[in-house]
């Protein structure tokens, strides 16, 4: 039997050379999580998720999947799945062969799943096309069903929107929900922020091979502070109020001319109302607003090259 949580990482490093790729990492995921990796591109997703699945041998550190470590027993890896970078078939195959030689490889019944998991990702009716001629997002789902052979508990995937046009973002966006709704613990890694917002529950952001933060993404719209946003009659005379006025601070207008900024409390946002009006600034919007998740990763990684 297995114990633990579905991934638990503890001080992972992985150097190359003079050049420290992963920097330390802590990270759990428990199980149910729809987990987001975020961070830019050489923030060290991709050799965090390696070492994770036992792909390469971290310098420092520890993994453990469902309480075992990968690097010790391949039996780690039972009821794990998943891609890292972007999955590999044969090109001069069908889907379905392709499928069929990795089931043959995983046995326990995979291979009666076959049709269920075309089904799933929504590819039965392409089950018989080489894979040579997949569109990009194709070949994403059928990564994703070949993951799903293994009947995994935890679901790993790198990147598995990057390159995907918006309506096959949005399928990947649907399957993944839908994953989750069926018990399965997903740990996505990504740079697309609008994409992990919309699917993910918790995220870790990683910089420069470290993490920059770790939790409930409606705790990081917390600690960033409930900001407002505000039209007006005369938008030169609000700013001069808002600009003037203590109880307010971080004043910007945004790129649609909206003036933004951070009160001190909700009296302050009243008493702001009352400048306004004596300013003849006549309120057209003003409306509290959390901070989407690309202003606060902008805001943790900043500086990333």
């Amino acid at each position: 039997m297995t114990s633990g949580p579905p991934v638990e990482v503890r001080g992972l490093t992985k150097q190359y050379g003079d050049i420290t790729a992963v920097d330390g990492v802590d990270l759990t995921v428990e199980a149910g999580d729809v987990f987001g990796y975020l961070g830019p591109n050489g923030a060290g997703k991709t050799t965090s998720m390696r070492m994770m699945l036992g792909l390469i041998r971290p310098t420092a550190g520890e993994v453990k999947l469902f309480g075992k470590d990968p690097q010790e027993s391949i039996s780690a890896l039972t009821g794990v799945a998943g891609f890292v970078e972007a999955p590999r078939f044969y090109p001069y195959l069908d889907a379905k062969t392709n499928l069929e030689l990795l089931a043959a490889l995983d046995g326990d019944g995979a291979n009666g799943r076959i049709p269920e998991v075309l089904d799933i990702v929504e590819l039965t009716d392409r089950a018989k096309d080489k894979v040579g001629g997949y569109s990009h997002g194709m070949r994403q789902r059928l990564g994703i069903a070949a993951s799903l052979l293994r009947k995994p508990k935890l679901l790993m995937l790198d990147e598995p929107a990057t390159g995907l046009d918006p309506a096959g973002m949005r399928d990947m966006r649907l399957l993944i929900k839908r994953l989750a709704s069926e018990g399965i613990t997903v740990l996505l890694s990504s740079h697309l922020l609008a994409e992990v917002e919309d699917v993910c529950d918790r995220v870790a952001i990683i910089r420069k091979g470290k993490i920059a933060y770790q939790g409930q993404l409606s705790q990081l719209r917390k600690e960033a502070g409930l900001s407002y946003s505000l039209r007006t009659t005369d938008d030169t005379a609000a700013r001069k109020v808002l600009d003037s006025f203590t109880a307010v601070t971080d004043v910007a207008a945004s790129d649609d001319g909206t003036l933004r900024f951070h009160p001190a409390d909700e009296s302050a946002v009243a008493q702001l109302s009352g400048q306004l009006t004596a300013a003849g600034a006549m309120i057209i919007e003003l409306a509290p607003r959390s901070a989407t998740l690309e202003e606060l990763f902008f805001e943790l990684t900043e500086g990333e090259s």
